[in-house]
């Protein structure tokens, strides 16, 4: 989980940045779901709301400095 977390997340739709990988979504019988990320925050939005999900399907390459992922 670590080394996901030092690895930039990049939407291939936009080009730009999402976030940071916080928690991982894995099922009872140790599955992972998806990754939680804490996507960019400016100073006007501080708050943990904003937290987003990007489910394992959506991930197209784990690279050894970025995660791509496919999301709209």
């Amino acid at each position: 989980m670590s080394d996901l977390q030092a690895k930039k997340i990049i939407n291939i739709s936009t080009g730009r940045s999402m976030g940071n990988i916080i928690d991982a979504d894995i099922k009872e019988n140790g599955t992972v779901e998806g990754l939680i990320i804490e996507q960019n925050k400016n100073f006007f939005s501080l708050n943990r709301e904003s937290d987003a999900r990007i489910y394992w399907n959506d991930i197209t390459k784990i690279g050894e400095d970025v995660i791509l992922v496919k999301k709209d």
